[in-house]
C-alpha cells in the first residue's frame, strides 16, 4: 500500500530555481494554498483574472492539511460541508474526511481549475510595505524575491504555527520528542514510554493509535474536553454513487448538514442552558467507557460544554481506560533528562514525548510584517490597538489588503469553508468595484470597523466562550475573543453579501 508520505512526494511540485531577478508585476498576490488561498484562486480565475500569484513557503499546497499528518488527522466537520460550494464532491469515503482525503481534494481542486500552476512554491513572505505614492504592495520573500501587487489577499490561517509550552529543563531531556502537527513518523513508538502533554482536538484523534503502540502512555492533561461519542464510518456504496451522479442530491444533503450544524448556534450565542442536553450526552460518553470513579471525575469538565472546542470520538475514552494509559492532571514542573516531574514531586519516566498543545492561534497573524500606509507593520499596529478588522476581511490603515478567515471569522459550529467562502464573494466585488470606476485604493472608513468590533464584542460577551467558566484558545493574551463569529454563519452571509462603498474611502 502506498503510503501517504508517498502519495504526498509524488503530487509534490517543484519549485522552480528562483535568481536574484526584477520585481514580479501582478494584480493580486494570495499568501498561503490552503482551502482560503486556493479558493481565492479559483474565483478570480473563474471571474477572468488571471494577473495573479499564489505565494506558499512550503513546496506543496494544502496548508493545514498538509502540515497535520498525525495519526488519525481527520476533519469534525462532515465532508460534504467541508468542501466547497463551487467544487462538490459526492465521492468522500467516510462522513468525517481523513487528513489524506481532504489533501488530495485540494490538490485535485487545485488542478482541475488552473490554480496549480499560478502557484510559487519555497516562497515564504518575510516582508513588506505599502507604496502610497504607487498605490501598490511590495512584499519581500525569504529567497529574495520581491513581487509588486495592487492588492494583497491573506489565505496565512490560524492553524499553522505549533504552541509548545515554556516547561523548564526541555533541554535536558533526551529522549526524543515533537510537536503533533510535526509529526516525525521516523519515531517508532512500539513499546516506547509515551507521554502526551495536552488533551485538545489533535490529541483526541491521535492518542487511541498511539495508546495500541506505545508500552505504556501517560496523558498529561491541563483541562479536560467534552467529547461527544461519533463513529466515524464509511459512507455507503450506493449513497456515494447517488451523490456523486446527482447534483442535486449533493445539494440537498449538504444542506442538511448545514442547517442541522448551524442549529447549534442557538446555545452557543446566549442560551447556554440549551447546551445541558449536549452536556449529558457528553457525560454519558465518559460514563460508557471508563469503569474508574477517579479516572471519570478528573475526564469530567467543569466548564458549559461549548466553551471549549466540542470533540467527538468513539475511541478516545477507551484508550485512557486502558491497562497502559495513566491519566495526570497535576500540573508539570519541569522535565528531566528522561522524566516529566509535576508539581507534587511525581516522576513519570518516559522515552518519547509528543506535545498536543494547539496552535498560536490569535497570533497567526504576526506573520504578517506588512507596513501599512500607517507607518507601522500590522503585528505592531494591532499589539497597540487590539485586533480590529471590518467583517474580519479589511481593517484601517492598510489598504488594499485583505484577509481570508481573518479575526473573529472562526466558528464553533459549523464550516468554516462557509465563512472562507462569504469572504472570497466580498472580496471579488470590492475588487469589481474599484476596477468599474477606474480607482486604485480601498481602505475601510475607522468608525466603521469601530462600530463593527464594538458589536462583536457585545454579542461575544453574552455567548458561551465568555460565560462558559473556561479559559480557551479563542481568546487573545488579554483575555479578549478575537477568534469566533458571534452568530449564525447565515447572518455572516447577510453581512457581506452587498459591498458598501460608503464604508470606504476610495481613491
Amino acid at each position: 500500500m502506498t503510503s501517504t508520505a508517498d502519495k504526498r512526494a509524488a503530487r509534490t511540485v517543484k519549485k522552480p530555481e528562483i535568481q536574484q531577478s526584477e520585481p514580479t508585476f501582478v494584480k493580486v498576490v494570495i499568501i498561503g494554498s490552503g482551502f482560503s488561498g486556493l479558493g481565492m484562486a479559483a474565483q478570480l480565475r473563474r471571474h477572468g483574472y488571471n494577473d495573479f500569484v499564489v505565494l506558499e513557503k512550503a513546496d506543496s499546497l494544502g496548508g493545514t492539511w498538509r502540515e497535520n499528518t498525525y495519526p488519525g488527522c481527520a476533519c469534525d466537520v462532515p465532508s460534504l460541508m467541508y468542501s466547497y460550494s463551487f467544487e462538490t464532491r459526492g465521492d468522500w469515503s467516510k462522513v468525517w474526511s481523513s487528513q489524506p482525503e481532504i489533501e488530495g481534494y485540494l490538490q485535485d481542486v487545485a488542478d482541475k481549475r488552473g490554480v496549480t500552476q499560478k502557484i510559487h512554491f519555497g516562497q515564504k513572505v518575510v516582508s513588506g510595505y505599502w507604496s502610497e505614492s504607487e498605490s501598490r504592495w511590495h512584499l519581500n520573500t525569504d529567497s529574495g524575491r520581491e513581487y509588486i501587487a495592487r492588492y494583497v489577499v491573506s489565505g496565512v490561517g490560524a492553524l499553522h504555527i505549533p504552541n509548545y509550552p515554556t516547561i523548564p529543563g526541555v533541554a535536558d531531556f533526551t529522549g526524543q520528542s515533537f510537536h503533533s502537527a510535526v509529526w516525525d513518523h521516523n519515531v517508532d513508538l512500539r513499546g516506547k514510554r509515551v507521554a502526551v502533554i495536552g488533551t485538545g482536538a489533535s490529541a483526541i484523534q491521535f492518542v487511541p493509535h498511539v495508546q495500541k503502540d506505545a508500552g505504556t502512555l501517560t496523558l498529561f492533561q491541563r483541562t479536560p474536553a467534552w467529547v461527544l461519542p461519533r463513529k466515524n464510518f464509511a459512507v455507503p456504496s450506493p449513497f456515494r454513487t447517488l451523490l456523486n451522479k446527482i447534483g442535486l442530491a449533493r445539494i440537498l444533503a449538504r444542506w442538511a448538514v448545514y442547517w442541522g450544524a448551524e442549529s447549534l448556534a442557538f446555545g452557543l450565542n446566549g442560551h447556554s442552558n440549551l447546551m445541558r442536553p449536549i452536556e449529558k450526552l457528553a457525560q454519558w460518553n465518559i460514563a460508557r467507557s471508563v469503569d474508574d470513579p477517579e479516572l471519570r471525575e478528573k475526564l469530567t469538565p467543569t466548564y458549559r460544554i461549548g466553551c471549549k472546542r466540542i470533540l467527538g470520538s468513539n475511541d478516545y475514552y477507551p484508550a485512557l481506560n486502558a491497562q497502559n494509559t495513566t491519566v495526570v492532571d497535576e500540573s508539570i514542573a519541569k522535565l528531566t533528562s528522561d522524566a516529566v516531574v509535576t508539581a507534587e514531586g511525581t516522576s513519570y519516566p518516559v522515552d518519547v514525548i509528543i506535545y498536543a498543545t494547539g496552535f498560536h492561534v490569535t497570533d497567526g497573524f504576526d506573520q504578517l510584517a506588512l507596513k501599512g500606509a500607517c507607518g507601522k507593520d500590522l503585528p505592531t499596529h494591532w499589539h497597540e490597538t487590539g485586533i480590529n478588522t471590518h467583517l474580519g476581511i479589511t481593517t484601517a490603515g492598510f489598504p488594499n489588503l485583505f484577509f481570508l478567515l481573518g479575526p473573529n471569522t472562526g466558528l464553533g459550529h459549523n464550516s468554516v469553508v462557509f465563512m472562507i467562502e462569504q469572504q472570497i464573494k466580498y472580496i471579488m466585488k470590492a475588487i469589481e468595484a474599484l476596477d468599474g470606476v477606474g480607482a486604485q485604493r480601498i481602505e475601510v472608513r475607522p468608525s466603521v470597523q469601530q462600530e463593527f468590533n464594538s458589536a462583536i464584542q457585545r454579542r461575544l460577551s453574552k455567548g458561551v466562550w465568555t460565560n462558559g467558566g473556561c479559559t480557551s484558545w479563542y481568546l487573545d493574551s488579554q483575555g479578549v475573543n478575537r477568534t469566533v463569529w458571534p452568530g449564525f454563519t447565515w447572518q455572516y452571509w447577510r453581512a457581506t453579501k452587498d459591498f458598501r462603498r460608503s464604508e470606504y474611502e476610495i481613491a
